[in-house]
């Protein structure tokens, strides 16, 4: 409810009038359901609801690569974004170390929960026809050149 009412609010200001793009809201059925009242008080609607597919062995890679650096934070990618020595940073030399929730074992089972709780959501989107699938696996901005072009038609 609190979000929902978070939502609710910031949705209202001025600056929504044109449009506005929502991340990660909302999570549920529930929560949609919420979403399209607020919409409908506010006379605004939905147009798309994006879903960027990436696959699951994919998405593993990308989330355990993730280092940090110790000393001063910086980030890096095993894959998209080296450091020059292995584990260590080219910024500051400090000792880059993964995160306790990025390891294989947590990432797979939160991909799991969040995969099994967007299922009903993608769904609900799908059969009112709003759902447009974008492909994750593209390079980065070929993904963003997606979306600005979905985004675009709205003019």
């Amino acid at each position: 409810e609190v979000t929902i009412g978070i939502v609710r609010e910031r949705l209202s200001k001025d600056d929504c009038n044109q449009g506005f793009l929502l991340d990660g809201f909302p999570r549920t059925v529930p929560q949609a359901e919420a979403l399209e009242a607020i919409l409908t008080d506010l006379g605004k609607k939905i147009d798309y609801v994006i879903n960027i597919e990436v696959d699951s062995d994919i998405l593993l890679e990308r989330l355990t690569g993730r280092r940090i650096c110790k000393d001063c934070g910086s980030t890096y990618h095993l894959v998209f974004n080296p450091p020059s020595q292995e584990g260590t940073c080219d910024k500051c030399g400090g000792e880059l170390y993964q995160r306790a929730d990025d390891n294989a074992e947590t990432v797979g089972t939160r991909l799991q929960v969040n995969i099994e709780q967007s299922k009903p959501l993608l769904d609900f989107y799908q059969e009112k026809g709003y759902l447009r699938n974008i492909d994750g696996q593209q390079e980065i901005n070929k993904v963003f050149g997606d979306v600005e072009e979905l985004l675009g038609g709205l003019k």
